[in-house]
């Protein structure tokens, strides 16, 4: 898909310190389309909480015209920083208050990007929703997309956040929207409830970062004096999405295995017994273009994911990075990982992890590592983006348009 004007709204804005699915996939799209990136509008509630922080200073500057609110990041890529200040209304329990009030809302919001778009001179846009369920309920309407696309990555209703009003408002959501895309089976399913054109479209992966084989890897100076094996994690360390409990019995029950963790902790891995145990090592927070280097040196990489309401259907990026490195794979088996388990070892207990372990360390060779190769680098964003512009054509074609 190529020469089309795309508006892009979710719940990360541009300026988010962490990695974002979303700006990934603007960043693809902008290759050959024009895209407006918009922020979430500032709230209320942020607005005198956050007041002191730089984020919340560069809002306030944007509205009142001292900084601009229309930003070229690219050659066909804008960020937009709505000038609009919205209630906050997550607390609200009176649903018809709520209803009310985040119209009002919605309607600041699309005068907001309507400004922009006809500042862009952008026709016949394409509305890209990641995840923005309150404020993006009502845009199709407001703003007229020829095609609305709501992105679906995070079953954000079982956050209690997002819980409150979100059981009532995503569903309607789904519904109203053209197209829904999804990363997980599972969201696929849930959405297929609501709308029929409801996809599984997998997700992409800075593939080029982790292909050993497109350059050099080397293995990091700080893996060089740990005993082999290794077994290891990359990413951060929270105990609400990893279970302490599996990571501690593989260490205590194979102590000439080597755990190897990598990234922040949270307060839970903090006052673990892991600490205590003298075959795990922490090394802490790296940056992202540092993560191959260790991933290069592990003998099996893993992914101990709790299994929960929060965790059974995300789609696991890092298990695209693990397997473009051809790495041996432990993970737990999720409602995600059945789209992986052709190539990695999924476990339901603690016991499983142990017994699947020592089965990825025997069975690992070049043919396998090959496999896993190719099967990680095919989910580039490239790839992700191709599979999103199909069902983006389905629809187009089924309104009578062309895109």
């Amino acid at each position: 898909m190529k020469g089309k004007d795309i508006v892009i709204i979710g719940i990360q804005p541009w300026d988010i310190e962490i990695g974002s699915n979303c700006k990934n996939i603007a960043t693809e799209m902008a290759k050959h389309n024009r895209v407006l990136y918009v922020n979430s509008p500032l709230d209320r509630i942020s607005r005198w909480k956050e007041r002191h922080t730089d984020k919340i200073k560069k809002r306030l500057r944007v509205k009142k015209g001292n900084d601009p609110d229309l930003v070229k990041l690219d050659d066909n890529l804008w960020n937009l920083y709505p000038k609009s200040i919205i209630e906050s209304i997550n607390w609200m329990k009176i649903k018809s208050v709520f209803d009310f009030i985040n119209r009002s809302n919605s309607k600041k919001f699309a005068s907001d990007i309507q400004s922009a778009i006809q500042r862009l001179g952008f026709k016949d846009v394409i509305l890209f929703n990641d995840s923005s369920m309150f404020l993006g309920l009502h845009l199709k309407e407001l703003l007229k997309p020829s095609v609305s696309v709501y992105y679906m990555r995070d079953f954000l209703t079982k956050n209690p956040y997002w819980r409150k009003h979100g059981v009532r408002i995503e569903p309607q959501l789904i519904a109203l929207s053209d197209l829904v895309v999804n990363n997980s089976t599972l969201y696929a399913e849930y959405g297929a409830q609501f709308n029929p054109h409801s996809y599984m479209v997998g997700q992409g992966c800075d593939t080029t970062l982790f292909n050993n084989e497109l350059r050099q890897i080397e293995v990091s100076a700080d893996l060089q004096s740990i005993p082999k094996p290794i077994i290891g994690y990359v990413g951060f360390l929270s105990s609400r999405r990893l279970s302490i409990e599996i990571i501690e019995y593989m260490a205590l029950q194979r102590p000439n295995w080597s755990i190897v963790l990598v990234g922040p902790e949270d307060e839970q891995f903090k006052s673990s017994l892991l600490h205590q145990l003298p075959n795990v090592y922490f090394l802490g927070s790296r940056d992202s273009s540092e993560l191959p280097n260790y991933i290069e040196g592990f003998d099996v990489a893993m992914n101990p994911q709790l299994i929960n309401d929060a965790t059974i259907g995300n789609y696991p990026r890092k298990i695209d990075e693990y397997l473009a490195m051809g790495k041996p794979i432990l993970a737990s088996a999720t409602k995600a990982m059945e789209y992986f388990k052709d190539y990695t070892y999924l476990g339901k207990s603690k016991e499983d992890y142990v017994v699947l372990a020592e089965k990825a360390l025997a069975e690992n060779n070049l043919t396998k590592e090959k496999q896993r190769r190719a099967f990680g680098v095919s989910h580039s964003w490239e790839n992700n983006l191709n599979e999103i512009y199909k069902y983006i054509k389905i629809v187009a074609s089924e309104k009578g348009i062309t895109v």
